[in-house]
């Protein structure tokens, strides 16, 4: 009874009987004990973040990570480009430009072929963005002034915005010869330079053929890692990390009771976004099937070896997402999706060697764009399969060390 006296006494302090309010005074100083207690919770806030050293290295590190990796590795310029040259013209005119696109500096590499057949292996193992196909009668068409002397450029269509510009600076470059060879020799017919060129892999450059098929990459990237780094997190967070520890289990078989259905979820949803791409967009897949399946276990076992080793050092599941979160966007960006990776300077090449969504997006690209060979899978495979060597090894070490 003496509470709800007080309760009602409280309420007739702020409101009259007519149930309008009373001084001003009384509700400028419950507003400021409001704004006062939220700013010390702020301030309690602040503290214990700034307290914990893991949420201090996590809020200077992944910001400074992420702005080196999109200030160097993301661009949409061209550069460090290498170009492949056929010259089959025995005349001066086709080594004088032969000699042009050595000397331009958007080409920092120039392969000389010699033979036809070499073409196809260097456009296919990514050995060049293009090819620059000088015919045998260049000189003589060039320098006779009655007919169009032609090359012809082959391009890798599978990176399409990195073929679009490459392509404008040949034909930059070209027209350029071509307006300085008919200056200094402007006392003859100099006819012009005909161009014809061949997008080869996407015939028609189509950005979605090439970009929607790396979502399969991205995603299983996405879904592999989050499962696998939440699992032993979750354990220590729920209490049941312990239960672990004495049951009959061992580190390596507890470590792989907790890939395999992180294994099997991620191939599922790579799956059902393979289908989705070939029925849903209509965009083929050339190479095989199984070839694809294959190699997509082999990268699942490396990006799952390292959400296990980042869920082995996390103590809760916040930790182990915001490991994640450091670790998926250089990867994707590192990776050639955005930008190719023969743009990025060559300290951040050597970095992409260790990236596995390196190995298997140019996988993905051949087995959609142009059905890539068994033997150029199994290349591709090989780095991803010691990157998942290493990894799962770190893993089992970290889990054991934190077990001790």
């Amino acid at each position: 009874m003496t509470f709800r006296r007080f309760r009602v006494h409280n309420r007739l302090q702020k409101f009259d009987l007519s149930g309008s309010a009373l001084e001003p005074n009384s509700i400028t100083h419950e507003r400021e004990a409001v704004i006062q207690r939220i700013y010390h919770l702020m301030i309690k806030e602040f503290l214990t973040s700034l307290r914990d050293p893991k949420a201090r290295l996590l809020l200077i590190v992944p910001p400074i990570l992420q702005v080196f990796v999109f200030a160097f590795a993301i661009t949409q310029e061209v550069k460090n480009v290498t170009l492949a040259i056929y010259n089959q013209d025995q005349g001066i005119e086709g080594a004088v430009l032969a000699k042009r696109f050595e000397n331009t500096p958007t080409f920092t590499r120039i392969l000389m072929l010699r033979h036809r057949n070499e073409i196809d292996p260097v456009l296919d193992n990514r050995r060049a963005v293009a090819v620059l196909v000088i015919p045998q009668d260049f000189s003589e068409k060039l320098l006779s002034g009655t007919r169009q002397a032609d090359v012809q450029v082959l391009i890798d269509g599978r990176r399409t915005n990195a073929s679009l510009i490459v392509n404008g600076y040949i034909q930059k470059i070209l027209a350029a010869f071509g307006e300085n060879r008919m200056t200094e020799t402007d006392r003859r017919g100099i006819s012009g330079i005909d161009v014809v060129t061949r997008n080869w892999f996407n015939a028609n450059l189509n950005p979605r053929d090439a970009m929607v098929p790396c979502l399969i990459c991205i995603l299983a990237t996405l879904v592999g890692l989050l499962l696998s780094g939440l699992s032993i997190a979750r354990e220590r967070e729920m209490g049941t990390f312990e239960q672990l520890l004495v049951s009959p289990f061992t580190p390596a078989e507890i470590l792989i009771g907790k890939a395999v259905p992180a294994m099997v979820m991620a191939t599922f949803s790579a799956c059902l976004i393979t289908f989705i791409v070939v029925f849903g967009f209509g965009i083929g897949l050339k190479g095989s099937f199984w070839l694809l399946m294959v190699s997509l276990e082999a990268f699942l076992l490396a990006i799952i070896g390292i959400g296990l080793f980042i869920s082995s050092m996390s103590m809760t599941q916040q930790q182990a997402i915001l490991g994640c979160f450091l670790i998926m966007p250089p990867s994707i960006m590192l990776s050639g999706f955005a930008t190719p990776v023969e743009n990025m300077p060559a300290w951040f090449q050597v970095m992409t060697l260790a990236d596995p969504v390196r190995w298997f997006m140019v996988i993905i690209k051949g087995l959609f764009l142009k059905g890539m060979s068994v033997y150029a899978v199994f290349a591709n495979m090989i780095p991803l399969l010691l990157i998942a060597a290493v990894t799962l090894s770190a893993a089992v070490f970290m889990f054991k060390r934190r077990m001790e």
